[in-house]
């Protein structure tokens, strides 16, 4: 990808060669969704996060869940609780057999989701892909691939962006009242031990519960764990760690706000000091250098919450743009005395407004709010901040050949 504007071209080149989105759905898909029509999706993927985008897609209007696949067939019953009668298979290419679904929504594991796209995609799906959208850059090229010219709507489940934030901080930045923005600082700290992930192994499970192949997908072999089935958050082979779990929603948000590119060097650098049971690390920071002459930086750890879960300082020349995760932000003038710069109040969790935004675009055939480019530019950032901490060097990203090097 020589830059944003060629990929942007390519994607539109792409549906341009699919037709009108009505046609092309027609003709790849069996129907046109009308702007009243009921909206039959499925799920991949029945998880812990895919049991709260299911529930928060069954609060849309006008919607019915028809088929649930995932690997493991206890979270079957879990999934009939949520939503009685869905279907339920192991195998998520025969949720996708039917033709009669317009729609899916992918929660799987991270190491999973470009083959799950790429398959629904080919399906002639409309997709709702949990983030991090791709697991490192030869998974983002693949879900490129399979997208250009073939109509669907696609939104990434980076849903902050649908919170309205991202609008507000354009406003204050396009005020000039921030001046020349040249250092973004963010923050996500979480007082929980493995920052919440930690899941026990069932005194029932065993291996015949779980389709092991299915789960390893491109991954490397290994025999049947429990361990690494349940807990795949703490194991580079299926996770990102706190990068893909978290610095891929505040790096989506300035993303789009500040219309930043992929960075060109990505450096990290912490440790694991209380979670010994998980390889990636549980304090970290991310330095991300971007073209746009912006330099990035995301700060974690699990073992204290004083800035919480999203607490964020965008410096510029003539003031600071404070802004935490509940959209609340104030600019403090530069040479101004700040006895507390962290803004306070709750925040409502946007994820049933991102799905419904979707369900609008499935209709309308428009760009939803986290459209694809903007989850292959993050998970793309994301992957460099994995490999800088892995290989304990700074990494940079060569447009030519779209690689991390």
């Amino acid at each position: 990808m020589a830059n944003r504007r060629d990929f942007l071209g390519t994607l539109a080149a792409g549906a341009a060669l699919a037709g009108a989105g009505a046609s092309a759905r027609a003709s790849a898909a069996g129907r046109v969704i009308g702007a009243n029509d009921r909206i039959r999706f499925g799920l991949i993927g029945a998880g812990s996060r895919g049991k709260e985008i299911l529930k928060a897609a069954l609060t849309c209007p006008n919607v019915e869940v028809v088929s649930v696949a995932d690997v493991y067939t206890a979270r079957f019953d879990e999934a009939k609780k949520i939503a009685p009668g869905v279907a339920t298979t192991q195998d998520h290419r025969k949720l996708l057999e039917d033709a009669s679904i317009d729609a899916v929504l992918i929660a799987s594991p991270q190491h999973l989701h470009a083959r799950h796209f790429v398959d629904a995609i080919r399906a002639g799906k409309d997709v709702y892909q949990e983030k991090t959208m791709a697991f490192n850059a030869e998974h983002a090229r693949q879900m490129r691939n399979a997208l250009d010219g073939s109509g669907r709507v696609v939104q990434v489940g980076l849903q902050w962006n649908s919170s309205g934030g991202v609008q507000k901080v354009r406003e204050r930045v396009k005020s000039g009242e921030l001046g020349a923005i040249s250092l973004l600082e963010t923050h996500h700290f979480r007082q929980t031990p493995y920052g919440g992930w930690m899941r026990e192994v069932p005194k029932d499970f065993d291996a015949s519960q779980v389709d092991w192949d299915a789960f390893q997908g491109d991954a490397k072999r290994v025999p049947f764990d429990a361990d690494r089935f349940l807990n795949w958050r703490f194991y580079w082979d299926y996770s990102g760690g706190n990068v893909y779990e978290n610095m891929v929603h505040i790096a989506a948000f300035w993303f789009a706000a500040l219309d930043l590119s992929i960075p060109e060097t990505v450096s990290s650098t912490g440790g694991n000091f209380q979670s010994p049971k998980m390889s990636p690390p549980d304090a970290f920071q991310v330095t991300m250098k971007h073209p746009e002459n912006v330099l990035f930086t995301f700060t974690s750890m699990f073992g204290n919450g004083f800035y919480g879960e999203g607490r964020n300082l965008l410096f510029g020349t003539k003031g600071t743009l404070v802004h935490s995760l509940a959209d609340l932000m104030h600019v403090v003038p530069n040479g101004t005395k700040v006895e507390s710069d962290a803004p306070k109040g709750s925040f409502k969790n946007p994820t049933a407004q991102h799905l419904q935004n979707f369900f609008d675009c499935v209709r309308s055939r428009s760009e939803p709010t986290s459209p694809f480019e903007l989850g292959f530019r993050t998970a793309v950032a994301c992957r460099m901040a994995v490999e800088a901490y892995r290989r304990g060097t700074t990494v940079r990203w060569d447009p030519a050949t779209e690689e991390i090097v």
